[in-house]
This record gives structure tokens, C-alpha cells and sequence, in this order.
């Protein structure tokens, strides 16, 4: 596994990453012990970048982690942690807004560590930009973290590019995490720009479509009643069909390059930019070893200007967010002061 450098603070993670949400929310049912045996496979496959957040669960997707680092003396050293607060959800579940207050951003960050159970937080993200709270206030908070000796490093996710700059005013911003796929490349305009500008690395969130463009989701039928991508407009019936000629495509050229699906979605991402990693999740040790297998695949310019002509041939039919989640896409706040 290769390691990437995020940001210009000294951050090295692997190329590929592990993206834990699944594990304890969304993406329907799950089982612990799967799950402990899914992280140590990742352990050994060199997929040592780990992203949580308190609200998958909510909270219990950090104590997850915690009860692996307490069974496995040792793995923390070897892990790059990263977790995010802002996201407020009860204990039902429910959605309770965007709070970037800073004292909420302290008191989030303690029961973070308290949940994971180690002592710092290599990368702690603000989730999803505080539309009421300015920028500045919030990472000012957060760099105090950094003073402190609980967190190492910074990001943001699904910031806009305005966001971001006012932000590494106040302090270095290590990355940035938002969606980037095959079939969701709308940072390519401003956002990937603005951040290779400011030394900002870029961490992809959701790098295969959401398991979609793996091609092992076939219909709205494979998927758990409770699986909250049922709710996505881009699985939804009237667009479901009409996406699967993305997968198509990728099914194609894949089978050409002898990788899987998976392998070449992540290939193609890691391609766009030396900075960029990618943090698929899954449940399944095999798909560990899959996604991993990835980043050994290199796709050369003339293959990438290839494929580049043949999306331009595809839409991608439905946003990717329900209505209720568009606003804070790209987020902004107000000015300071």
C-alpha cells in the first residue's frame, strides 16, 4: 500500500482508506464481530486510514473503534484516526442540525476521545458547515484543539471554496472531505482547484457511487428496507435503471484492464491527482483486499482521456443528496463579525 501526503503539515496516510459509517448506520444491518474482523483485515492490508464520525450510529461507530484498539494493542500506532463533529443527532436518530458553536466543538472533540478511547484525534473535521456560526469562530476553536494536544490535524468536509479559504486564514487546513466518484465530480470545477492553491489535500468520500458503481447492486431490491439509499434520488426507481449505464462502462473497461469494477473507479480516482486518497467502506474482508488491490493500478493519460470521452456520453441521472441535505453541500457561513 502507498502512502499520499495530506496537506503540507506533514500528514501521511494510506492511498486507500476505510470508510466506517457502514458499518454502524445507513447501509443497513450489520454484525460486530464482521466488523472487528473487516478492521483487522484492513490492519494487514496496509488500509490504514480509518474515518469515523460521532454521529454514525450515532456515537456507536467511534466506540466501535475504541473496543478494536482495546483488543488489539498496538493497532492505534499504526492507524491514521480520523473523526468529525457537527452533525447533531439523539439517540433516536434524528437529525438535529449543524452546530460549529466552539464550545460545542470542545466538548464534541472530549467525547470523541472518550469514545474512541485514545488519546488524540490524528484528523477531526468539522462534518457539514455551520450556515449560522462564522468559519473563523469555528476553527479557531479547533486550532485550539490542536494547541492542546487532542487533535494533530485539520479538515472540513463539504465546504465551498470561499469556506476553505477563509478558514486556513485562521489555521492550516490539512484536508478537505467531500464526495468524488465517476458519478459525482463536481469538485473538479472549483473545489480541487482551490485546494491543490492553498496545500489542502483532498480525502473522497463515497469513491464508488456508494456501492453502485461496483455493479453488485443490481436493483433497488438488493438493498435492506432500512438501507437509507433507497431515500437517495439517485437509487431511486425512475433513475436507477438509467445509472446502470455508468456501471456498464466501468464493467467494461475494468474486464478490458483484467481488475475489478471497484478497482478501476478507485484507480481512476487516485489518477486524477497525487493528492487525492479515496476511503471506501465496506463490510467484507474480501472487498478489504479488493479495494486495496487498487492502488497498484495505474491508468496512463491516453486511457484517462478515453474514458473521459465516453462519460461525457452518460448522464448521471438524480442528485446525490435528498432535498433536505442539498443546502449544506459546498457550505458556506456568514462573515465574521
Amino acid at each position: 500500500m502507498q502512502n499520499r501526503k495530506l496537506g503540507s503539515q506533514g500528514l501521511s496516510v494510506s492511498a486507500i482508506g476505510l470508510g466506517c459509517m457502514g458499518m454502524s448506520d445507513f447501509y443497513g444491518s450489520s454484525e460486530e464481530k464482521t466488523n472487528l474482523a473487516v478492521l483487522a483485515a484492513a490492519l494487514e492490508q496496509g488500509v490504514t486510514f480509518w474515518d469515523t464520525a460521532d454521529m454514525y450510529g450515532p456515537w456507536t461507530n467511534e466506540e466501535l473503534l475504541g473496543r478494536f484498539f482495546r483488543q488489539h494493542p498496538g493497532a492505534r500506532d499504526k492507524v491514521k484516526l480520523a473523526t468529525k463533529f457537527a452533525n447533531m443527532r439523539n439517540a433516536g436518530g434524528e437529525f438535529l442540525g449543524v452546530n460549529g458553536r466552539p464550545d460545542y466543538v470542545k466538548s464534541a472533540c472530549d467525547a470523541s476521545l472518550r469514545r474512541l478511547g485514545v488519546e488524540h484525534i490524528d484528523l477531526y473535521y468539522q462534518h457539514r458547515v455551520d450556515p449560522q456560526v462564522p468559519i473563523e469562530e469555528t476553527v479557531g476553536a479547533m486550532a485550539e484543539l490542536v494547541a492542546a494536544g487532542k487533535v494533530r490535524y485539520l479538515g472540513l468536509s463539504e465546504a465551498s471554496a470561499r469556506t476553505l479559504r477563509r478558514a486556513s486564514s485562521v489555521h492550516p487546513i490539512t484536508a478537505l472531505q467531500s464526495e468524488y466518484s465517476l458519478w459525482s465530480r463536481s469538485v473538479e470545477a472549483e473545489i480541487l482547484p482551490t485546494c491543490r492553491e492553498l496545500g489542502i489535500g483532498f480525502v473522497a468520500y463515497s469513491p464508488l457511487g456508494r456501492g453502485f458503481l461496483t455493479g453488485a447492486i443490481r436493483s433497488r431490491a438488493d438493498l435492506e428496507a432500512s438501507d437509507w439509499r433507497l431515500n437517495n434520488p439517485r437509487f431511486a426507481e425512475e433513475n436507477f435503471q438509467l445509472n446502470l449505464q455508468l456501471v456498464a462502462l466501468v464493467e467494461q473497461l475494468a474486464a478490458a484492464r483484467g481488475c475489478t469494477p471497484a478497482q478501476y473507479a478507485l484507480a481512476w480516482l487516485l489518477s486524477q491527482d497525487q493528492r487525492i486518497v479515496a476511503i471506501p467502506g465496506t463490510r467484507s474482508e474480501q472487498r478489504i483486499a479488493e479495494n486495496a488491490g487498487a492502488a497498484a493500478l495505474v491508468l496512463d493519460g491516453a486511457e484517462l482521456e478515453r474514458l473521459d470521452s465516453a462519460l461525457a456520453g452518460i448522464e448521471v441521472h438524480g442528485s446525490r443528496y435528498p432535498k433536505a441535505a442539498v443546502s449544506l453541500l459546498e457550505g458556506d457561513t456568514p462573515e465574521l463579525g
